[in-house]
C-alpha cells in the first residue's frame, strides 16, 4: 500500500472515531437533558410552598454530571463551594454570563424588576461654624458650647457664627441602571452630598432643596431602607470573621422582594410550561428565603469582591491582626450590597485598593447595575483609566456646585467647548479634576493664540446650563416623575426587614459568637474572683462565731460591705468591652439593621449565666469562710442579691460608655458616678447624718439598696435575734 493510502485510511479511522466520540457526546448529553427535565417535571407537582425551597443541584461526579434534588435551605458548606467555583470561575467573566442568564429568565415571562430614579433639585446644605479661637477644642469652649446650646433652646443666641454652604443650588437626576462616577477634588462637597441623597445628613446641618426617590419624598418612605449609603470608614466587629460579618448583614437586612419575585415568575413559568436553567433556579430560590444563616447571597458577594480567600479570617483592628485594609475596605462594601437594597451611594470605596482589584469591583458592580436595574451612584477620587471608562453617566462636583453631569462621551466636549482639552496621554478623571483647580487650569488651554483666563466653578456651572447636556438635564427636571410607573417593590415603607424574633434570634447567635472570641477577658474575670474571694475569706476567717455584740457586728458589716464592693468592680470591664461596640452599634442602627432594643436585650441576658457563674464561685469560696449565717435560706438571698449587683453594675458601666463614648472621659465620669453613689450610699455616712438637702441622693444611690438588703439578710439571722432577745 502506497504512503498516499496509506494516509487516507488514517484519515478515514481518525474521522470515523471522531464521529463516534461526537455520537456518544450527543448521547450522554441527551440522557442528561433528558434526566434534567424528568427531575423538572417532578419538581413541578409539588406544592407551592415546597417547590419554591425545593431546587435542583447539578455536580460533576467522576467526569459525569449528577443532577439532584435538594432543599435550598440545608444546603451545606461543601455544596455551596461547589456552586460558587463551577458558576464564578473568573469573577469578571462568569458573574456576566450568570446576570444574563438571570436577566433572560425574568424577560421571558415578562416581568419588570423594580429600579430607582433619585432626584435632586436646588439642593443646598449649609452649616454654622465657630470662628477664631471658638473653633477650638478647648474645654472653655466645650463648656460654652453647651451652655450656649441650652440658651438656644430658648432663643438666646450669644456666639458669632459663620455660615458655610458645602452645597450650592445643585440639581441632577441619577438614574437607574447607569454606573454614574462622582468625581471633585478633596472639600468639593461629595460625602455631604452622597450623605444628602442617601437621607443621613446631620440633623444640625441647614437643608434647602428636594431629594425624591420615583416622585416620593424622603418623609414618605424610609430611605434607610430603600438605598445603601457606604462610608469611607471601615467599622466592623473586630472578632468576627469576614463571612460571619457578610452573614449577619444578610440576616439583618433580610430579602427584601426577592421571594415575591421568585414567587411571580415560579407561577408564571409553570403556566407557561417553562423549565428554568438550574444554576439560575438554584441561585434565586437559595438567595430569596429568609434565617438562612449561611446564605448563598454571601457566597457570591464574597466571590466578586474577591474575599474567598480571606472568608474565615477575624476583620481585626489595631490590637488584633486580622485582615488588611484593603481586604477591610472591601468588606465595607460588600456589608451593604449583600442586603436587598438596589439603590447604593458608595463614597471612596477604592481607598487602599490597587487598581486591578477596584476594576475587578466595579466591572462586577456594573454587571450588576445593567443587569438588574440597580442605581450606583459612586465617588472615587483618582480611578484608573479602565475603571473610569467602566461609568455611564460623570457628575463633577467643585466647590459645592456641579459643573457637569451626564453622559462620560460628552463631557471633554463640554470642556473643549469651554476652551479646555485634555492631552491624548493624560487620564480624563485627573483632567476633570484638575482644569477646575485654579493652580491647574492653565495648563490645559487649548488656544494659545487667545490670553488664558481663570474659569471659576461657579462660571462652569453656568457655561453648562447652556450646553446640550445641560439644557436636556433642565428639560427633564421639569418634568415630573410619573408615580404610577414606579414599581410597588422599589421603595421601602416599614423599618422592619425581617420579624422581631428572627432579630433576636440573629443578634443573640453573633452575642453568643462574641463571649465564645472573648472567652479570655470572662475566664481572667473568673478567676480573679477567686484571687479576691481568696484574700476576702482568709482576712474575714471564720469571724469570731460565738460572741454577739455591735463590735462582731460591725466586721460582718466591713465583710458584707467588701463582698458589695468587689463584686461591683467587677462589671468595670463592661466600659472598655461597650466603648469597642459602640462605633459598628450606632452604624448598624443608622443603617436600621436593627434598633436598640434588639442590641441590647441579647447583650443583657447572654451575660446573666456569666454572672451567675461568678457569683457562685464568689459564694462556694467565702460564705461559709466567713461564717456568715449558715441558713441555706440566707444563702441563696445573698447569691440572688449578688447577681443583681452585678447587673446593676454591669449596666452602670454601660450607661457611663454610652453617655461618655471615649475612654478617657468614660473613666472620669465613672469614678464621678461611683464617688457620688458610694458617698451616698448610707456605709460612709449613716442615713440619719445625710443633710436633707442631699437625701434625695441616697435614695437613688443603687448600693443603698444593696447595703440594707444585704445587711438584713445577714442581722436577722437567729443567731444574732436570739443574742439580742437574751
Amino acid at each position: 500500500m502506497s504512503d498516499s493510502e496509506t494516509k487516507l485510511s488514517r484519515n478515514i479511522s481518525y474521522t470515523g472515531m471522531e464521529d463516534v466520540i461526537l455520537s456518544e457526546s450527543r448521547r450522554s448529553r441527551r440522557i442528561d437533558e433528558d434526566e434534567e427535565a424528568l427531575r423538572w417535571t417532578a419538581l413541578e407537582k409539588l406544592p407551592t410552598y415546597d417547590r419554591l425551597r425545593t431546587s435542583i443541584f447539578t455536580s460533576l461526579v467522576e467526569t459525569k454530571l449528577v443532577h439532584k434534588e435538594v432543599n435550598v435551605r440545608n444546603l451545606d458548606k461543601n455544596e455551596r463551594k461547589d456552586f460558587i467555583d463551577r458558576v464564578f470561575k473568573v469573577a469578571e467573566e462568569d458573574n456576566e454570563k450568570f446576570l444574563k442568564k438571570f436577566r433572560d429568565r425574568i424577560d421571558r415571562v415578562g416581568i419588570q424588576l423594580p429600579s430607582v430614579e433619585v432626584r435632586f433639585e436646588y439642593l443646598t446644605v449649609e452649616a454654622d461654624c465657630y470662628i477664631g479661637n471658638r473653633a477650638l477644642p478647648t474645654l472653655l469652649n466645650t463648656t460654652r458650647n453647651i451652655a450656649e446650646t441650652i440658651l438656644g433652646l430658648f432663643g438666646i443666641r450669644l456666639a458669632k457664627k459663620k455660615k458655610l454652604t458645602i452645597l450650592q443650588n445643585v440639581s441632577g437626576i441619577i438614574k437607574p441602571s447607569r454606573m454614574t462616577l462622582l468625581l471633585g477634588p478633596p472639600s468639593s462637597g461629595k460625602t455631604t452630598l452622597l450623605l444628602a441623597l442617601a437621607a443621613k445628613l446631620d440633623s444640625n446641618l441647614k437643608v434647602k432643596g428636594e431629594v425624591t426617590y420615583n416622585g416620593h419624598r424622603l418623609k414618605e418612605f424610609v430611605p434607610q431602607k430603600t438605598s445603601v449609603y457606604i462610608s469611607q470608614n471601615d467599622v466592623h466587629i473586630p472578632e468576627m470573621t469576614v463571612k460571619e460579618t457578610l452573614d449577619f448583614s444578610a440576616r439583618c437586612q433580610g430579602v427584601g422582594a426577592r421571594y415575591d419575585l421568585l414567587t411571580e415568575l415560579a407561577r408564571r413559568e409553570k403556566a407557561s410550561g417553562i423549565f428554568p436553567e438550574a444554576e439560575v433556579d438554584l441561585f434565586m430560590k437559595a438567595t430569596a428565603l429568609e434565617g438562612i444563616q449561611n446564605s448563598l447571597q454571601t457566597d457570591y458577594i464574597l466571590k466578586i469582591l474577591g474575599l474567598d480567600v480571606c472568608k474565615d479570617t477575624i476583620v481585626g483592628d489595631q490590637m488584633m491582626r486580622g485582615i488588611s485594609g484593603g481586604q477591610r475596605k472591601r468588606v465595607t462594601t460588600g456589608e451593604m450590597i449583600v442586603g436587598p437594597a438596589k439603590t447604593f451611594f458608595m463614597d471612596e470605596i477604592s481607598t487602599g485598593l490597587d487598581s486591578s482589584t477596584t476594576y475587578q469591583i466595579v466591572k462586577c458592580l456594573q454587571q450588576i447595575v445593567h443587569l438588574t436595574d440597580s442605581t450606583v451612584l459612586m465617588s472615587l477620587l483618582q480611578p484608573a483609566p479602565e475603571t473610569y471608562d467602566l461609568f455611564d453617566e460623570i457628575v463633577l462636583l467643585c466647590e459645592g456646585q456641579i459643573v457637569y453631569q451626564g453622559p462620560r462621551e460628552n463631557v471633554l466636549e463640554f470642556f473643549e467647548s469651554c476652551g479646555f482639552k485634555c492631552p491624548e496621554r493624560k487620564g480624563i478623571a485627573d483632567f476633570l479634576q484638575e482644569v477646575t483647580s485654579e493652580k491647574d487650569q492653565e495648563l490645559y488651554w487649548a488656544d494659545k493664540s487667545k490670553p488664558y483666563c481663570y474659569i471659576s466653578a461657579t462660571e462652569f456651572a453656568y457655561q453648562f446650563k447652556t450646553f446640550h447636556v445641560g439644557l436636556q438635564l433642565c428639560n427633564n427636571l421639569l418634568i415630573s416623575y410619573d408615580k404610577s410607573r414606579s414599581h410597588k417593590a422599589a421603595l421601602v415603607f416599614s423599618k422592619s426587614s425581617i420579624s422581631k424574633v428572627d432579630l433576636l434570634k440573629t443578634n443573640f447567635g453573633k452575642e453568643w459568637l462574641l463571649i465564645k472570641r472573648n472567652s479570655f477577658v470572662y475566664v481572667f474575670k473568673t478567676a480573679q474572683i477567686v484571687v479576691v474571694a481568696f484574700i476576702g475569706s482568709t482576712l474575714f476567717l471564720r469571724t469570731n462565731l460565738n460572741a454577739r455584740n455591735e463590735v462582731d457586728a460591725t466586721i460582718y458589716l466591713g465583710a458584707l460591705s467588701y463582698t458589695i464592693f468587689t463584686n461591683m468592680f467587677n462589671g468595670s470591664a463592661e466600659i472598655s468591652i461597650t466603648l469597642l461596640r459602640l462605633p459598628v452599634f450606632y452604624k448598624h442602627r443608622d443603617l436600621l439593621l436593627y434598633p436598640a432594643w434588639a442590641f441590647t436585650l441579647p447583650n443583657f441576658l447572654v451575660r446573666i449565666p456569666i454572672s451567675i457563674v461568678e457569683t457562685l464561685v464568689w459564694m462556694a469560696v467565702t460564705y461559709y469562710s466567713i461564717g456568715f449565717a449558715p441558713e441555706v435560706s440566707r444563702f441563696f438571698k445573698q447569691f440572688l442579691l449578688l447577681i443583681l449587683v452585678q447587673q446593676m453594675a454591669a449596666g452602670l458601666f454601660k450607661l457611663t460608655a454610652g453617655i461618655c463614648r471615649t475612654q478617657t472621659i468614660s473613666n472620669v465620669g465613672g469614678a464621678l458616678i461611683l464617688l457620688f453613689i458610694f458617698l451616698l450610699g448610707g456605709f460612709i455616712i449613716p442615713r440619719d447624718r445625710i443633710p436633707a438637702w442631699w437625701i434625695w441622693g441616697y435614695w437613688c444611690s443603687p448600693l443603698s439598696y444593696a447595703y440594707n438588703a444585704i445587711s438584713v439578710n445577714e442581722l436577722l439571722a437567729p443567731r444574732w435575734m436570739d443574742k439580742m432577745v437574751c
